[in-house]
């Protein structure tokens, strides 16, 4: 089960297409996050990386949180397609993406 709200996903993927100009404050949020969302947001990325499918979402969490060595934000803002990657991931997962962005917008 996703440990991150869909719409936090959505955020940082809005934030990630602004880079450079909006590093810190995605370096900020993803720091702010539990491990558990942590976790969540690096699976969401495999998924939309296609390191793993969609069906393995618990396997995918697991794996992120077994083999955090480095900060999170650092490993995935080093991700150059971050923001197509998240969207791929959700979008794997079944969430609206436009959807979702369009809610964070409001």
């Amino acid at each position: 089960m996703l440990e991150i709200s869909p719409s936090r996903v959505a955020r940082i993927a809005i934030q990630a297409r602004e880079l450079p100009d909006t590093e810190n404050v995605i370096r900020n949020y993803i720091s702010d996050l539990n491990t558990d969302e942590q976790a969540s947001l690096a699976a969401v990325m495999w998924i939309g990386r296609e390191t793993f499918e969609a069906e393995e979402l618990d396997e995918a969490i697991a794996t992120a949180k077994a083999e955090a060595t480095a900060p999170t934000e650092d490993y995935l803002l080093g991700e150059t397609m971050l923001a197509d990657y998240l969207e791929a991931g959700l979008e794997a997962l079944g969430y609206d993406v436009e959807d979702l962005e369009d809610d964070h917008l409001k």
